[in-house]
């Protein structure tokens, strides 16, 4: 044994490692973790903790802005849970798992309602009911929001009620690997304080995964630093599954300028509060590409637009296209969009009550994950459960803005619900001693290495391969450089060296990010050099149609050894009396309004 690597299990066979017991142990302190630590913790049956790498009240969730989408009809009488559900499934191109948009689109409005009796102070009509905005590409005026901080709103709700429910939390804890028994069935999780790099043990007979994205993964990105994939990489190096992992939305509007902004969010609610895109010739573009919905047309739809203006010389002066909502009075701006306002004028130094500003595409969000159930959560390791960014099948090709919000709370409840039942019924599982000594050492192992790859330059060489070759515009070229760029990177990552002790070590920490994405980063190129089509945010300009054949496929990704296996899947088919929805190419809130009001199909 090399002298590095006696050293280290001296040190891990020195160490006494923290342990603690919990039933349900939610990884995750974002909106669908807090939700999930409240679902598992009801009745006072369960011992439930959350852990997270972060603080309590600091997820990415406090970056969602805009609102929740639910069919209120607060606003709009005649939306309803099934014109949310065919807005849902168009924008998602039917790649969608029907059920869990079935679901969602029934349960959101009970959960909006439920955060209200919580405490939540959501923006209200003349009439005190709960005030309801545009979004992009939504039937009706739908998403519930608090100005344009709801998810900062949705968080703090959420948190008081988990404090209030005896939840343990364990703020600042790095989980690097899900420990499993002798068949496979979730046992525990191995992780340190991020504080001094103390080693923690958490068994647990249920483990519910709500860790969020990978944004991070890219150079432009409206994600915090959080978002860097760890409880999708973890769960599938145990065996869970991936799916739709080439869907990576890019928000059309994130900031341009100054450059250490860029890529911050600009909420889709200014758009939604009648916010108009111009290119540099002053044209509003979108009504060329999109003559019906214009600015308000779906994600991925407005980014490409933003896009092609730039290709052909009519972009702003650092590559995007300006958005204007100084026609607005400046009171109703302020008033509508406080955060906005508050954003430009303090890291851009423009108002935007009197003049337009620059924005342009940022990755925002990934609709592929961990494949779970639609009922329960549960993935296909017994004892995993999964919900929120980290999951899929709500989503589809293309996520409707606003409907992130409703996923965590819905799909939440439903995995932390699934949790506990199934704890409820399941005995203590076996960790062995000797895979928690194998993941202390593999842990220590950057810390001991005199000279090697520096984590910092692997995370940006690898941000700028997946923006240039797995970015918004793809093709076979570029998608096989892009592989055999990351294959070098994964060389370089196992020789990865950390300089200092364990205590306050960002660039320690650095390492296990640039692992998970690592392995992620391979899984969307793979997914998309599979899925030879465009559909929704995924462009191929060399196969820009949408194909009909591959609207009836998933592509499951499964890790064999080192091995990323992609396999086409069928979508489940959706049965006749929600597909009838689908007959008319209005929803069917829409149909019946004009049937109501005799308007026909011009009634649109």
């Amino acid at each position: 044994m090399p002298s590095h690597q006696a050293s280290i299990a001296s040190q891990v066979n020195a160490e006494t490692i923290e342990q603690h017991q919990y039933d349900v142990i939610i990884v995750g302190a974002g909106g669908a973790g807090l939700r999930a630590a409240i679902a598992a913790s009801e009745a006072g049956q369960q011992k439930v903790a959350v852990v997270t790498k972060s603080l309590l009240g600091k997820a990415h969730t406090v970056m969602a802005e805009g609102g929740v989408a639910a069919s209120l009809g607060n606003v709009d009488a005649d939306d309803s849970w099934d014109t949310h559900f065919y807005d849902t499934m168009k924008s998602g191109h039917f790649i969608n798992n029907y059920r869990v948009a079935e679901v969602f689109a029934k349960e959101v409005p009970d959960r909006v309602l439920e955060l209200e009796t919580w405490g939540a102070v959501f923006d209200r009509t003349p009439a005190g009911k709960i005030m309801q905005r545009p979004f992009g590409a939504h039937s009706f005026r739908r998403l519930a929001h608090i100005g344009d901080r709801t998810g900062k709103e949705l968080i703090r709700t959420l948190q008081y009620k988990v404090i209030h429910q005896a939840v343990d939390v364990y703020q600042e804890v790095t989980s690097t690997a899900l420990l499993v028994d002798a068949q496979g069935r979730i046992a525990g999780i191995f992780g340190y304080y991020r504080e001094d790099g103390r080693f923690v043990l958490f068994r647990a007979k249920a483990v519910v995964l709500a860790t969020g994205g990978w944004g991070k993964a890219y150079k432009v990105t409206s994600n915090s630093w959080e978002s860097t994939g760890d409880g999708a990489a973890m769960g599938f190096r145990i065996g869970a599954e991936l799916m739709d992992m080439e869907m990576v939305q890019f928000h059309p509007t994130g900031m341009v300028w100054p450059p250490g902004v860029r890529g911050l969010l600009v909420t889709e609610g200014v758009r939604g509060e009648g916010g108009l895109l111009y290119n540099s010739k002053h044209e509003r573009f979108m009504l060329r590409y999109d003559p019906v919905l214009q600015e308000l047309s779906s994600r991925d739809v407005v980014a490409r637009s933003i896009y092609k203006e730039n290709q052909a010389g009519r972009g702003t002066p650092h590559g995007g296209a300006w958005l204007d909502i100084s026609y607005k009075p400046a009171a109703y701006v302020k008033a509508k969009l406080p955060g906005m306002y508050e954003q430009f004028r303090s890291l851009a130094d423009v108002d935007i009550t009197r003049e337009p500003f620059e924005v342009a595409p940022t990755v925002h969000y990934t609709m592929g994950g961990v494949r779970v159930d639609p009922e329960t959560c549960a993935t296909n390791v017994e004892g995993l459960f999964a919900a929120g960014e980290v999951a899929c099948g709500l989503h589809g090709a293309n996520r409707l803005g606003g409907n992130s919000l409703g996923d965590i709370l819905v799909f939440g409840r439903r995995a932390g619900a699934g949790a506990r039942a199934y704890a409820a019924e399941t005995a203590w599982k076996e960790i062995d001693p000797s895979a928690v000594e194998r993941e202390a050492e593999r842990v220590l192992a950057p810390l001991a290495r005199e000279d090697g790859e520096q984590p910092y330059h692997l995370m940006a060489d690898l941000q700028e391969v997946m923006t240039t070759y797995g970015g918004m515009v793809r093709s076979q070229e570029g998608l096989e450089t892009g592989l055999a760029r990351l294959q070098e990177l994964e060389d370089r990552a196992g020789r990865m060296a950390v300089k200092g002790t364990r205590a306050y070590n960002p660039g320690w920490h650095t390492v296990f990010d640039v692992e998970s994405m690592l392995l992620l980063g391979k899984s969307i190129m793979l997914g998309a050099l599979a899925r030879k089509e465009s559909r929704g945010a995924h462009w191929r300009i060399d196969f820009p149609e949408e194909l009909p054949e591959m609207g009836s496929l998933n592509y499951v990704q499964r890790l064999r050894g080192e091995q990323v296996v992609v396999e086409p899947t069928p979508v489940p088919k959706m049965p006749a009396e929600l597909a009838r929805l689908f007959e008319d190419d209005r929803a069917p809130g829409v149909r019946r309004r004009a049937e109501r009001s005799g308007e026909g199909r011009e009634g649109r």
